[in-house]
């Protein structure tokens, strides 16, 4: 069955996590892919969302992706009990994950029913498509030749992180607008979207 938890801001809501979580999270071990962030100026949220988990007693194995080859990175992505994949650049995040192949592996894991954690480009990911994403993100700064937008397609529809959380408010209202013939989720920094089988819940931190 699968079970996927996605955010714009883990550490915000991993307390939405614990409450909703299939089974113990404590004594876990996440595999920690924080490839989309490795040349934002900004990283907070990276270190953010590993205390989150160390919180909820979980054991981070970190995998930068871009430094590991496929059966590494596929020994880890098995091994572990979750897979959790950062925020940063969507358009990096897609391009190493196809470069690595670690896109396929880790469609394989999520349809097996292991848990996958997606913070902001780590859940645009999972659309069908991730064109979308260029009013957030610029798909050619780290990426000069990107132009297949296919995502991983684990979900049919389009999560619209940050909604109206600062600093992101004019993108993701530009995203509503442009985009609204696709079937949207936008979620903010206090909501998470959680997909156990079939079911699709967007739940808030009082919920």
């Amino acid at each position: 069955m699968k079970r996927v938890f996605l955010c714009s801001s883990f550490a915000d809501v991993a307390e939405i996590l614990s409450k909703t979580a299939s089974s113990p999270l404590r004594g876990n071990t996440v595999a920690f892919i924080p490839t989309a962030s490795i040349h934002e100026e900004y990283t907070q949220y990276v270190e953010d969302g590993k205390n989150a988990l160390r919180a909820l007693g979980l054991r981070i194995k970190e995998v930068e992706i871009t430094q590991y080859d496929k059966d590494k990175i596929a020994k880890i992505l098995s091994d572990c009990d979750c897979i959790y994949v950062s925020g940063g650049n969507t358009f990096f995040l897609m391009q190493e994950l196809k470069k690595t192949g670690t896109d396929q592996l880790i469609k394989e894991q999520v349809e097996r029913g292991k848990l996958y954690i997606g913070e902001s480009a780590g859940a645009m990911i999972l659309a069908p498509n991730i064109e979308y994403a260029k009013r957030m993100d610029n798909h050619l700064a780290l990426t000069p030749n990107f132009n297949d937008f296919t995502g991983l397609g684990i979900i049919d529809f389009y999560p619209v992180v940050h909604f109206n959380s600062f600093p992101f408010e004019e993108a993701t209202q530009n995203i509503i607008k442009e985009y609204s013939n696709l079937p949207l989720k936008p979620i903010s920094n206090q909501q998470a979207i959680l997909i156990t089988g079939e079911d699709v819940a967007i739940l808030g931190k009082n919920e």
